[in-house]
């Protein structure tokens, strides 16, 4: 891979020839922290989780700017790769069964990366589980996990594998430590558009269970209360067991209100409620209950939008002038305000999660190769959901997708992105597919291969306004030097034997 180098003065020269020895190297990594304590951790796949995993619905796939979707060229000759021998870590030979689609049984391993960006949207790439020493590495494009390069991480970063139709079948792994090439942690270059993501033990909520409050107070993980109706005898049981003094059952004073005529001698208030224009027309006039409220007759004009989707008990109405209104007709009512004793209990609550254990153990792990000759068969897994340049909208990113084919026999450019040693493949799928894995060999009865590159761009060859082919980094030597680096971070269990969360 090659070396950007940036013109140093000669004073600046001298400083970096005393704090640097003659022979280092320049380095080929670069390693930022996502979230390393397990508490942090269990906060952002809490965040995915919650709401049964309402955030995870909401998220778009990272976005491509159409512009950004351009062609790439074949690089100058001196750019071909030549970095060594190859090499290459064997798959997990114990990767579960994952989902037949049609002709090809999809890997368990691969799935959605989910994260915020610095605007606090919400996005998702796709990415793969690989094989490591401590069986907890995913592989994904590098833009999917560093914002603009150099400038940060993204927060909140998870990774769900198995990802289908919104669910998370595995659980959910937080990000802890990120690894990736120098030349994009540092000058933005997407030859080094990967990044391996060491990631904390899975898991998955499992339940409640109510609990006393010593225990509440005592529980590190999810908890809340909730207060529940109870009648004043039990209220008084329960405050004559505290001595007269309970946090658990208390007293809320609330307020209803009864209809009374207008003849009612005590205090009374006007109310008004709104009823459809047919009750409105045969209520009578007058000062009584149930009387028309001409003072309360409320004509909206509204857009054609809220029109249609209007549901409520208004007349709607298109005027001669074609004007879209809803005519809203309300009865009047003389009503008392009386005080009234609500009795309630609080009860507590906590979220139990189970462990899925470390990602390899739990899905396997694809192998990853490096240095290999180009113009090979590769099978390409993501979940796109980008449309088109043109508009056009072909896929969902709900469910994975896959290509297959040989890649290109020489490597591209792209000088925008200063791509100089890109590996591509024809492939249609777009945007949402960035850092799904390029396989070699894939077996499709073991449901693995090597991984041999990550979606990391997308182009139109033919100049048709439609993604055509789909392009990767090179791996080679620096690859496996950034991947030699992620396989000795070392992550932990986010939860414990008993649904708890550890500090």
């Amino acid at each position: 891979m090659k070396r950007l180098l940036i013109p140093l003065t000669a004073t600046a020269l001298s400083a970096a020839a005393l704090a640097v020895p003659a022979s280092a190297a320049a380095p080929t990594w670069a390693s930022d922290p996502l979230a390393p304590k397990p508490a942090d951790g269990y906060s952002n796949a809490n965040f995915w989780l919650d709401a049964n995993g309402a955030a995870l619905r909401k998220a778009t796939q990272y976005h491509w700017d159409a512009k950004a979707v351009n062609k790439v060229v074949v690089a100058k000759a001196g750019d071909q790769p030549d970095d060594g021998k190859p090499g290459s870590t064997a798959p997990a030979t114990n990767a579960p069964a994952g989902t037949k689609v049609k002709n090809v049984n999809l890997p368990r391993t691969i799935g959605k990366v989910f994260f915020l960006d610095n605007k606090g949207e919400y996005h998702w790439c796709s990415a793969t589980s690989i094989q490591s020493r401590h069986r907890n590495l995913v592989a994904t494009a590098g833009h999917c996990v560093f914002e603009n390069g150099k400038d940060d991480v993204y927060d909140k970063w998870v990774f769900v594998p198995g990802y289908y139709q919104g669910k998370a079948p595995w659980g959910v792994y937080a990000g802890a430590y990120a690894f990736t090439a120098y030349d994009l942690d540092t000058y933005d270059d997407y030859d080094g558009d990967f990044a391996f993501v060491a990631v904390h033990n899975g898991f998955r909520f499992n339940g409640q269970k109510q609990v006393g409050k010593a225990e509440y107070d005592k529980w590190t993980g999810d908890k809340w209360v909730k207060d529940v109706a109870i009648d004043a005898a039990t209220y008084q049981k329960c405050v004559d067991l505290n001595g007269g003094e309970t946090a658990d059952c208390w007293a809320k004073l609330s307020t209803t209100s009864d209809i009374v005529g207008p003849d009612y001698k005590g205090d009374k208030k006007r109310a008004y409620k709104e009823v459809e224009k047919e009750q409105f027309d045969k209520a009578p006039k007058g000062d009584g209950n149930g009387t028309q409220a001409a003072d309360k007759l409320v004509v909206d004009h509204v857009t054609q939008s809220e029109y249609k989707a209007y549901k409520g008990p208004g007349y709607q109405k298109i005027d001669a002038q074609g004007n879209f209104t809803i005519t809203h007709y309300f009865l009047k009512y003389w009503v008392k305000e009386t005080a009234k004793t609500d009795y309630l209990r609080t009860t507590f609550y906590v979220g139990l999660a189970k462990d899925t254990g470390r990602l390899g153990d739990a899905v396997g792990g694809q192998g990853v190769a490096w240095n290999q000759p180009l113009g090979q068969k590769v099978t390409v897994f993501g979940y796109p959901g980008e449309p088109h340049p043109d508009g056009h909208k072909a896929f969902t990113g709900v469910t994975p997708k896959w290509c297959y084919g040989k890649t290109g026999t020489k490597t591209y450019q792209a000088n925008t992105f200063r791509v100089e040693t890109h590996q591509v493949l024809k492939c249609s799928m777009t945007g949402g597919a960035d850092g799904g894995p390029w396989l070699l060999r894939y077996s499709n009865s073991k449901r693995t291969g090597y991984l041999n590159g990550v979606t990391s761009m997308f182009h139109d060859q033919d100049g048709n306004d439609r993604v055509d082919t789909i392009s990767s980094p090179y791996f080679d030597g620096e690859v496996a030097d950034v991947y030699n680096k992620a396989n000795y971070a070392e992550t932990k269990p986010v939860v414990g034997p008993n649904g708890e969360l550890l500090k």
